[in-house]
């Protein structure tokens, strides 16, 4: 499987399980479920499985919110070597419908509050023959009443291969592009072990990710738990509230949060009352992140902080900010917070232009990797595929320059890249300088028609709470860090940017609002 594990993904739980039986593996508001208890229900699981007919390569969706028996099923849907076709909940029932098409599932798990979707899919979906639902839905039967039925909780050993697909996840990223990713045992195994090298979690530890568990870095975090030994709390959806009240008890060890995420955590009444001695690390990334709201939360929280970032569904972890480099960047150099890290363990990595030859130092390339945690593919689309993957090495769209001493740091993406005159100007340069602003919340960079330029600068920006919109203000500050041509011509107030499930900005959906609000404007 890796060169740190020949253990398969499937058989992580299992594995603890047999040394470590009575040790908290999933833990929830009501219960503590060890390994032992979630081993066994895994295998049970798998065997429900099996008695509906569904076996290696057969394909099953699930849309749900996260719950322990979410993770049960992916675990037994690997076990039987089928494979897991986890959905957005936040979609629409015909998006749902688009994604089930594609996929040509042969089973649909669900709860109620989907309900209304299973018509769609099941209209799509001529091979389904497997449905059952996490909780009470007419005709359907329960998830949980499947496993109970089974006596056997012993070990279920379906040979299976490194190169298996054992999950299909839509994406449409940032782009606005949906595709369907191909990720194989191979990929999952090796993903995980060599990011617990990086991350160093102990088997003591209680972690959490408020990115849900249908999007890979929700149900990567906990796959760290199943692989290393230590306990991952699972909530229903993301409640700042909540969380925080986990890390006041001293129960939490750690999160995942996106800068949003972070941020609502920090606004909640009386963060500041206490101190937090057992909250070992958080974890940020997918956006962005303003160098005011991280030494906020380093100051509040007093733990490590590590930035993660890398094409997760593709590509999984490509680089890291360690807390070893935020100690360096607060003892004096400060722009290093601008950094997404350096290249993590096991990556190969470098900047590319667009004929794949390396750039200089200092140049901006786009960042390309080649490793054993790239995907299989695109489901059915090998075209997409061949653009995507090059000799083994995978190209995704990011933007980076690298500093002498191997920091990488991004400019966005490609698509998202501003042709001013002739000068290429990178959104994510002027978003952190904005975050620095203190009337600024949250912030989008795009591109606009332009006849005399080609294309201008705008700012669309989320105002923090209890600031008003001063465009006068926020021009002299890019003024005084950034070169002229790269200063919005325009700042834009926005209630609530678009955000895809991790929090991450959709610049292909900001950009049309953008055109949309100038547009009433000259109207005006």
């Amino acid at each position: 499987m890796s060169n740190l594990s020949s253990a398969k993904p499937a058989n992580w739980v299992s594995l603890h399980a047999r040394t470590f039986p009575d040790r908290p593996c999933l833990v929830t508001a009501e219960r503590t479920h060890t390994f032992g208890e979630v081993a066994g229900r895994i295998n049970r699981m798998a065997r429900a499985l099996t008695e509906q007919g569904i076996g290696r390569h057969d394909r099953i969706g699930i849309l749900a919110t996260d719950s322990v028996d979410y993770m049960v099923l992916l675990m037994a849907s690997m076990k039987v070597g089928a494979t897991y076709v986890p959905f957005n909940y936040r979609l629409a029932p015909q998006e749902i419908g688009t994604f089930a098409r594609a996929a040509n599932l042969q089973g649909l798990v669900t709860m109620a509050r989907y309900a209304d979707y299973t018509a769609v899919v099941e209209s799509v979906c001529p091979e389904l023959r497997f449905r059952a639902s996490f909780d009470p839905v007419e005709g359907w039967p329960l998830v949980a009443d499947l496993i109970e039925a089974q006596e056997d909780d012993s070990d279920v050993d379906v040979p299976t291969e490194d190169e298996d697909v054992v999950s299909i996840m839509f994406t449409s990223g940032t782009t606005g592009s949906p595709k369907g990713v191909m990720q194989s045992m191979r990929m999952i195994g090796v993903s995980t072990n060599v990011s617990l090298v990086d991350f160093g979690y102990r088997v003591d530890e209680l972690r959490y990710s408020a990115s849900p568990m249908f999007h890979a870095a929700g149900m990567g975090c906990v796959y760290y738990g199943f692989a290393r030994g230590f306990a991952s709390l699972i909530l229903d959806q993301f409640d700042p509230a909540v969380l925080l009240d986990w890390i006041r008890r001293g129960e939490l060890t750690g999160a995942l949060l996106m800068p949003t995420m972070l941020r609502a955590v920090l606004d909640v009444p009386g963060v500041r009352d206490q101190a937090y001695p057992n909250l070992l690390s958080i974890a940020y990334g997918g956006a962005p992140i303003g160098i005011a709201l991280l030494r906020e939360a380093l100051e509040v929280f007093d733990c490590d902080f590590i930035n993660t970032f890398g094409a997760g569904t593709e590509a999984a972890g490509q680089a890291m900010f360690t807390p070893r480099d935020h100690l360096r960047a607060l003892a004096g150099e400060e722009h290093l917070l601008g950094s997404i890290g350096r290249p993590v363990y096991g990556v190969e990595l470098k900047l590319c232009d667009d004929q794949l030859r390396e750039v200089p130092r200092g140049q901006v390339g786009e960042i390309v990797t080649r490793s054993n945690t790239i995907m299989s593919g695109y489901l059915d689309d090998p075209e997409r595929t061949a653009q995507a993957v090059v000799d083994g090495w995978i190209r995704c769209g990011d933007l980076a320059w690298m500093d002498d001493d191997g920091y990488l740091f991004l400019t966005g993406r490609k698509s998202d890249m501003v042709i001013r005159g002739g000068e290429n100007v990178y959104p994510v340069e002027i978003e952190t300088v904005l975050l620095e602003h203190p009337s600024v919340a949250s912030v989008a960079v795009v591109g606009q028609p332009d006849e005399y330029w080609g294309e201008v600068v705008v700012a669309a920006v989320e105002l923090a709470d209890g600031q008003v919109l001063d465009e006068a203000s926020l021009a002299a500050h890019c003024r005084e860090r950034l070169a002229a041509y790269k200063v919005p011509v325009r700042f834009l107030a926005m209630t609530e940017l678009p955000r895809n499930a991790n929090g991450k900005l959709q610049k292909f959906a900001i950009g049309p609002l953008v055109a949309a609000r100038l547009a009433e404007q000259e109207d005006e």
